[in-house]
């Protein structure tokens, strides 16, 4: 029968020391060994028992041999000892378990000398425990691996011979095995005594039973099968390689994954240097000499406080001629290098501060392997050693080659969409606006972020300035991402610009933009029925003196109110088709703003962001903008913040906020014109007194003739009821004449014997600009005339 406390069975002397040297547990088989009980040794110390000489010195987790003990009638006994270090749970300096047999149990093998031999001489180490969990015997193989006596062994426990956690786990397994009679494996990766590296180890635990089946003992064989893990490990390492390295196309953010994937599998700090290619996203530079320029972009060290700072991240390394990575990458193959060879010393030489901070480390071993990818070498990878005492083998390199050789080529692929997006950068950038104009209509903010996995795509958005001191706002979305994407929205908003520029209504322009859409879709070989370039749009025209906004869309999101100490809210607007699908008629729709009132106009990938719900996304967005009081730039930075975080978008962003501003009652004046040439004298005289009231007189003699052009043109070809207005703010003065004839004049050049057909020419050389631009009513002739100095 097993004791309830294995610690005071029979069969053994125990005894735990602490740090200090006094005995803190006695066991039992002490008690019969010595004579002295618990009470009277435990607290004093351990030295007091010994009977001649000091205390052995002990090793760092274990010692064996002979000592000669006092005992409490006086006498001596001279035993043999093992001591081992018990680590606790908790951390701390631990213990020492000093431990003796008392008891030797006969063995039970058959007279057969030759299955005696067999079982003591077999190259499988093999021991016996019985059913209290006493090695009964071990043969010379594990003997020899536990490089202790085996027939001093003989009685102790599993955590008798050793404090190991292992030794534990051990002694757990064997108890279940005498309990259910079945057979148990146990892997376990160590460090036999006396060996200089971990190998691993397989332990078969089998029952044995005598002739009545009932179990007397358990069988434990072990069997180092250390080759067979390591290749285990090495394809478990190459296929995490597979899944985890090239996850985004991002070059440095690809590199660090190839570092962390082999720490601590195949090095305990690994660092990949890149060579710089000429331009961004270019190829490396070549042919290679030394000294070797590169930049460190990733590394990946086991323990903190390792020999990373050889080079901080995105310095330039500078390797000489004798260093490893040197040879590697002008070489073309990896290089091995240890300290033991001497290969690192050539090298250690050169560079006393790093000698010093990798000896510091006891860096001992390393391997430089190129990154190679469609024949060109990008840079290379070097793998270090410091806490494993096994230096690099022929079949790490296989591994470190293999697995590196994958990373090369997400490395240059990345490398190739960092070139195709820093042109498609360049190419979004030049087509989107580089600031927004400045008008008395509205203040406006933006903010553009492209994809982080898809690339720039096609949204944009713009700000246009209109006659009659009214603005434009739009903002699109063409389908897909990419050089087309945005070569097809930079046309698109070329085409907007266009038809902006000749007043055409919301409506009126967005079907005009759908024709362009569905040609567009023609030349890219699509189906007559099925348009190959999608795209949405939104516009909207805001006239700063009535406040009045007319917007009309494409299938693009509704864009959000938010008026003046009011709750944000969706405008509720005809959603219209996108354009390219043809047929199908755009509405517009009409409101009043208040004054500093803002809107906000944006792209479906602010709120269609990382399958989070649409609706989700909206509330989100409202919430946002339920304080737009202040600066627009600071909203604009508050919703990408509220509604985007955390991350970078997965599609493009476009975000335009506009603050209206009104015109004041006082800055426009406005007169009905009766179809009477002989009444334009007085219509001139009544304008230039109303520039003498906005003390604008020094834009009196253009704007008198101006006004006398455009007023005797609208009496004698126009159409009753006929309106002159004047509108003025600190940069410009715009003139207009509306009547309801819906033709519209044009320029021409008057021939010398022409009696008329200078007025329009006459208009154009003194305004800033002029047009005309078609109302319900008939049609508008404007121009405009700037204020500022030197423009008059």
């Amino acid at each position: 029968m097993r004791p309830d406390d294995p610690f005071d069975d029979a069969v053994a002397a125990r005894a735990v020391i602490a740090p200090d040297g006094t005995l803190t547990r006695w066991s039992e088989g002490a008690r019969l060994l010595l004579g002295h009980t618990a009470e009277e040794v435990v607290g004093r110390p351990a030295a007091g028992l010994l009977a001649r000489g000091g205390p052995p010195r002990l090793p760092a987790d274990r010692w064996s041999g002979t000592l000669a003990l006092r005992r409490r009638d006086g006498g001596t006994v001279t035993v043999w000892v093992l001591a081992h270090h018990r680590q606790p749970d908790s951390g701390g300096p631990g213990e020492w378990l000093a431990v003796t047999p008392l008891e030797v149990p006969a063995h039970d093998l058959p007279d057969d000398p030759l299955v005696r031999a067999a079982a003591f001489q077999s190259p499988c180490a093999t021991m016996v425990f019985d059913e209290a969990l006493r090695l009964h015997g071990v043969n010379d193989a594990m003997a020899h691996l536990l490089e202790l006596p085996a027939d001093q062994l003989r009685g102790l426990r599993p955590t008798d011979v050793g404090g190991r956690p292992q030794h534990s786990e051990l002694e757990r397994h064997l108890d279940q095995v005498l309990r259910t009679g079945r057979p148990y494996e146990m892997q376990t990766y160590m460090k036999a005594t006396g060996e200089s590296r971990a190998h691993a180890w397989l332990a078969r635990l089998a029952p044995l039973t005598d002739r009545a089946r009932r179990v007397r003992g358990v069988c434990v064989t072990a069997h180092d099968f250390t080759e067979q893990f390591r290749a285990r490990e090495r394809l478990q390492l190459v296929n995490e390689a597979s899944s985890r390295i090239g996850t985004t196309l991002d070059v440095t953010r690809t590199a660090q994954e190839l570092a962390e994937v082999c720490v601590p599998s195949l090095a305990d700090l690994v660092s990949v240097d890149l060579l710089e290619p000429d331009e961004p996203g270019g190829e490396p530079v070549g042919p290679l000499t030394v000294p070797v320029s590169l930049r460190r972009v990733a590394h990946q060290s086991l323990t903190p406080g390792s020999p990373e700072t050889i080079a901080d991240v995105g310095e330039v390394v500078v390797y000489p001629a004798t260093a490893p990575h040197a040879d590697s990458l002008i070489a073309g193959h990896s290089v091995m290098a240890s300290v033991a060879t001497g290969d690192l010393d050539p090298w250690l030489d050169m560079d006393q501060a790093r000698a010093r901070q990798i000896r510091e480390h006891g860096v001992h071993s390393m391997l430089a392997v190129p990154l190679q990818a469609r024949g060109i070498t990008l840079g290379v990878a070097a793998f270090t050693r410091f806490s494993r005492p096994e230096a690099f083998t022929y079949d790490d390199v296989l591994l470190a080659e293999e697995v590196t050789a994958r990373a090369a080529v997400c490395i240059d692929n990345a490398r190739r969409y960092s070139r195709e997006r820093e042109t498609t950068l360049a190419l979004q950038r030049s087509l989107l606006p580089r600031s927004l104009p400045r008008t008395a209509a509205v203040e406006a903010a933006t903010r553009y972020l492209p994809a982080a996995r898809t690339g720039v795509g096609g949204d944009w958005f713009d700000v246009i300035p209109l006659s009659g001191m009214r603005v434009a706002m739009v903002i699109g979305d063409v389908a897909g991402h990419g050089i087309q994407a945005s070569a097809t929205m930079g046309r698109l908003r070329t085409a907007v610009r266009t038809l902006a520029d000749i007043d055409l209504a919301p409506d009126e322009l967005l079907t005009h933009l759908d024709d362009l859409v569905h040609h567009l879709s023609q030349e890219a070989g699509g189906d007559p029925g099925h348009s190959e370039v999608g795209a949405t749009c939104l516009y909207a025209v805001y006239d700063p003196v009535s406040r009045r906004c007319t917007l009309a869309r494409a299938g693009h999101p509704a864009p959000v109110l938010i008026p003046p100490g009011g709750a944000a809210h969706h405008l509720d607007l005809p959603t219209g088709p996108p354009l390219g699908v043809g047929g199908l008629p755009f509405e517009s729709a009409e409101l009043e703003l208040p004054d500093e009132a803002v809107l906000a106009f944006y792209t479906d990938g602010l709120v269609e962001y990382r399958g989070r719900d649409t609706e989700a996304g909206y509330a989100l967005l409202r919430e946002a903008l339920s304080d737009a009081s202040g600066p627009l730039d600071e909203t604009c930075d508050r919703v990408l913040q509220s509604v985007l975080s955390p991350g970078v978008p997965s599609d493009d962003v476009a975000l335009l906020l506009t603050r209206t501003h009104s015109l004041p009652s006082a800055q426009v004046a406005t007169w009905d014109i009766p179809a009477d040439p002989a009444l334009v004298a007085p219509v001139r005289k009544q304008a230039v007194d109303q520039l003498a009231a906005w003390a604008l007189t020094e834009a009196s003699f253009t704007a008198e003739l101006v006004v006398s052009e455009l007023v005797t043109n609208a009496i004698r070809y126009g159409a009753p009821p006929i309106r002159l207005r004047l509108i003025h703010d600190a940069s410009t003065l715009i003139c207009e004449v509306s009547d309801t004839s819906h033709t519209a004049p044009h320029l021409r050049r008057a021939k010398t014997w022409d009696e008329g057909g200078r007025g329009l020419l006459l208009v154009a050389q003194l305004t800033q600009r002029w047009g005309s631009r078609h109302t319900a009513d008939g049609k508008t002739i404007w121009s405009e005339l700037s204020l500022t100095d030197g423009e008059m």
